[in-house]
Formats: C-alpha cells, structure tokens, sequence
C-alpha cells in the first residue's frame, strides 16, 4: 500500500469541512490550491478565501495560481510529487494538471451525479422541488462533472430546508464519502462507474440577478422553493411598489398557504403584523427580509416602522 501524497483544490466554506477532515484524519497533504485573492465589499479590502485562511491556520504549502496553464506554476505542482489530487468546489482544471498525480484526481461534487452538473446544485435541487440529494466522489475528466463515479451517497432534503441549512448536511455527508474514498484508492479498491447520458439530466447552472427573480405569476410551491433555495445567500428578490415608491428586496424566508382567492398575483395583504404576497393559488408568507439599507428582519419588525397601503404590489 503506497501512502497517499495529497494536493489539495478548493474555495468555499464547503471545501473547508472538507479539507480539515482529510487533515483531522492525518493524511499528507503535500499543498493546497485555492483562488487568488479579490477585493470584496465597500472598501474593496483584499479579501482571502475559507480555504486559504485554513491552509495559513494549519501551516500547509499554499499556491495560487492566475493561470492552471502557467508553466511556472505546473512545475512548481509537480515539485510537490503528489500522488492524488482532491477537488472541491474549485474550478474546470486543464488535462496538464488533473492527469499529473499518479492516482488521479478526483472531485467532491454536491448531488447525485449525473443529476445536476454545474455550479450551484445544492441550490437548483431545493429550487426545482427535489426530496433527495446527496453527494458523488468521481474521476476528473476533460468536461465538467462528467468523470467517472467511485462512490455517492444520499440524504433527504426537509420539507423547509433551505440551501444553507442543506449546504451544512451536504458538507458532513462529504467528509464521510471523501474518506471512503480516500480509503478506496489507497488500498487499490476504487472501482468506478461511468455516469449515464440520459435525456432527463438537470443542470445546475450558476446563479445570477435573473434566475434569483420572484415571478409572483408562478404557482406558490414554486415560488417558495425558489426562496428556500436561495437562501441564505444569494437570495431571492423582487420589487415592492407601493405610492410610487420602489424597493428592491430580498427575500429569505416563507410559508406557502394554499387557497382560493380573487386577488392578482403579487398583490401585498397586511394581516395583523404578516406580510402576505397573492399568487395563482394562495398566499406566500413573507417570515424574513431585507429592504435596502437595513439589516435582515423578520415581517413584524419592518412593520414596527413601515406601513403599505391597498395598492401596495410585489414584481
């Protein structure tokens, strides 16, 4: 059995849970990989990721690379003589990089492969209505999420749950498949299975203003399992119009009441401090938002200092 030598690639908080896991269970892991540091917010301070403040917490061999493609940076990859290499929630890697380690490398991918390849499946699973997901260990290949699968494991997704409370379960059923894994090709018992191409596939596209949107036209169930899906982050918005005023609004938690009605959809109903919005078929109850300029708050505190009249409209 030869000891694994461990190259490490990831951004996000989800690959942190990870990444202190294989750490936590005294794996070698040789470097660690993560984005270039940006400038974020008001003050466009640099801004490092979660796996780089782990990396620097932990003392572990940093690299972060502009260009996967510099030559530079591949021999300064292949000065690390990994063995394997563990991706998780990282970037499309070129073939240079992902067929150096003599084991592979592999990727942690957030769902039930082939089912929603891409960006953001924790979110579009919630959002397009899924009862069950869960997490796949696959071989990188040259496409994205396509390589082939050496272990999933599932979970149901709660009848509320929304992506941060499921990003957090996702992250622990992660911890246990990446080890199982580890373990597997280590000991030289990793058997894959290639992913079918079946016409049903759903995709997990990345995020954007657009399909954050509320369309209140939409049925309720959906409607909620967008906000659920969005939220904490980036979160679901529309615009409130009320006497010819506009605001544009996040909206993070909600309550689906299915009824009959003659209201038109988007129409705003204040109802002893509850914000309710009119849609085909009922009500969506507005529990948690954001207007702009203020803090997160539930439907009660902006109505200690805000009031809406009849005419008020959700777009």
């Amino acid at each position: 059995m030869e000891r694994l030598r461990i190259v490490f690639m990831g951004t996000p908080e989800f690959a942190v849970g990870i990444l202190d896991t294989i750490y936590q269970h005294n794996y070698d892991i040789v470097g660690v990989i993560t984005a270039a540091d940006k400038p974020a917010g008001r003050g466009q301070q640099i801004k490092y990721s979660a796996v780089k403040e782990y990396a620097l917490e932990k003392g572990l061999r940093l690299l972060q690379p502009t260009n996967l493609k510099d030559e530079a940076f591949l021999a300064e990859l292949k000065s690390l003589e990994a063995n394997l290499q563990v991706v998780v929630a990282f970037r499309m890697l070129p073939e240079a990089v992902w067929k150096m380690p003599k084991f592979g490398t592999f990727n942690l991918h957030a769902s039930l492969l082939p089912q929603y390849r891409g960006a953001a499946p924790i979110n579009w699973a919630i959002i397009n209505g899924e009862t069950t997901t869960g997490v796949t260990t696959f071989f990188i290949d040259d496409k994205i999420d396509t390589g082939a699968m050496i272990l999933k494991s599932s979970l149901e997704i709660g009848e509320n749950e929304n992506a941060g409370q499921l990003h957090d379960r996702l992250m622990d059923l992660g911890k246990d498949a990446v080890i199982k894994t580890l373990n597997l090709i280590e000991n030289g018992n990793a058997e894959t299975t290639i992913q079918p191409n079946d016409d049903d596939i759903k995709t997990a596209y990345k995020l954007n203003r657009e399909n954050c949107k509320i369309d209140w036209t939409k049925p309720g169930a959906e409607i909620h399992n967008l906000i659920r899906g969005l939220s904490p982050y980036p979160a679901a918005w529309c615009f409130f119009k009320d006497n010819g005023q506009e605001w544009n609004v996040k909206i993070y938690e909600t309550e689906f009441m299915q009824e009959v009605h003659d209201k038109t959809p988007g129409t705003i109903i204040i109802d002893k401090k509850e914000i309710k919005v009119a849609t085909q078929d009922g009500y969506i109850k507005i529990t948690a938002l954001q207007f702009p300029g203020k803090k997160k708050m539930t439907s009660k505190e902006l109505l200690n200092g805000m009031s809406f009249s009849e005419k008020a409209k959700a777009v």
